[in-house]
């Protein structure tokens, strides 16, 4: 039973599409991709298949979308990879304050091995202008990573109008952008933003774990951080799991054609919460206006996340503080957005999917309201 799930960037569960697809491919498309026989050669046309879907909901050449084991693979990948293989274009890295770890943490590897690395501050909306990228790059700029939504509070960056900023100060400069919590969710066009690099991550959007994807722009150099028998071109080297980067595909196919209803329907329902939450004096809305409206963050006053996540899930309410890829840590993206202490330690991140009902912010609100009765009264 999954309850009341609202921790959709969080992960997602697998969509019937999805499993159904990895199933089938595991049953009857169980052949090595490299192998010659019939049985390699249908597993590697089901890969070349999927490709091609997963390209096509991107807009982008086919030619250029390598399968990774997760974002976080892809991440390191490009932003490593990208800086090691073209040492020539200078020794400093350009980032945002608000990033997801998998981005931090290679630009701290970067730093160890002698990059100048740049974390530039978001205003108090957690947004970023792109005369901010434009004023941070130099002659000595390599890479800029940017990400289109931040899977905190919401924001969605101005990734193209960036794109075009770094490119006027320096068009050798690579730029990755970092998709997770957007892509397949939101209108987006690769071939419009003209990255260098992007990645996608399967189980953000009802796809199982363990699967991911690079797009590498054509002609643009990389080193891979892996080094085995020549798979996706040598990029991502192992072999391919044919049954997740099938359900991938299937999994994307299945959300696309819904993807403007169920926008429509977050706004409903973050407007439904929003207008909840306002009744609640203890609570301080972190999101600002205008974000994606799958993710609304705020703070409980006087009680502390944890605690209130307890609580929430002693009545089947999944939620999470932040990142789940951080557990424990305070967060950095409200303390870039210059948020107190109390404020981030009273955080809570609520994300809505496909399977969200209006009727769950009730019972969530509801949630809120009783947790502050119960656990004030306790403390």
């Amino acid at each position: 039973m999954m309850g009341t799930y609202l921790d959709y960037a969080a992960t997602t569960p697998v969509c019937d599409a999805a499993a159904h697809a990895a199933l089938e491919a595991m049953q009857q498309h169980f052949g090595n991709p490299s192998s010659l026989y019939r049985l390699g050669l249908d597993a590697e046309n089901l890969i070349a298949a999927s490709r091609r879907r997963l390209a096509k909901a991107l807009d982008c050449d086919e030619g250029c979308l390598y399968f990774t084991g997760s974002a976080t693979e892809a991440n390191n990948l490009a932003v490593i990879g990208g800086a090691a293989g073209n040492p020539r274009k200078g020794k400093k890295v350009v980032t945002t304050a608000i990033e997801h770890a998998a981005v931090l943490t290679p630009f701290e590897e970067l730093k160890r091995r002698g990059y100048e690395t740049v974390l530039l501050s978001p205003d108090e909306t957690g947004n970023y202008t792109p005369e901010q990228f434009y004023e941070a790059v130099d002659a000595n700029t390599a890479l800029v990573s940017v990400m289109l939504v931040n899977n905190e509070v919401g924001t969605r960056l101005p990734v193209e109008a960036i794109i075009r900023a770094v490119r006027r100060k320096n068009p050798e400069t690579l730029i990755h952008v970092d998709a997770v919590q957007g892509a397949f969710k939101l209108p987006f066009s690769i071939r419009k933003a003209d990255p260098d690099f992007l990645s996608v991550s399967g189980h953000k959007i009802y796809a199982p774990k363990g699967v991911g994807a690079l797009y590498i722009k054509k002609r643009v150099r990389i080193a891979p951080l892996l080094f085995g028998g020549g798979q996706e071109q040598g990029i991502r080297p192992g072999t391919e799991s044919v049954p997740l980067i099938a359900a991938f595909a299937a999994a994307v196919d299945w959300y696309l054609p819904m993807q403007a209803e169920k926008l429509t329907h977050y706004e409903r329902m973050n407007a439904c919460l929003r207008e909840r939450l306002a009744t609640i004096p203890e609570a301080n809305i972190n999101t600002p206006e205008g974000a994606v409206p799958y993710i609304l963050n705020f703070s409980v006053d006087g009680i502390r996340s944890e605690i209130m996540l307890h609580h929430l899930d002693s009545f089947g309410i999944s939620v999470s503080s932040g990142s789940a890829c951080s557990k424990g840590a305070k967060s950095h993206v409200l303390k870039a957005m210059d948020f107190s202490g109390t404020r981030a330690d009273t955080a809570i991140r609520v994300s809505f999917g496909a399977y969200t009902e209006e009727a769950d912010m009730d019972k969530f609100a509801d949630g809120i309201e009783n947790g502050l009765k119960r656990l004030i009264r306790t403390k």
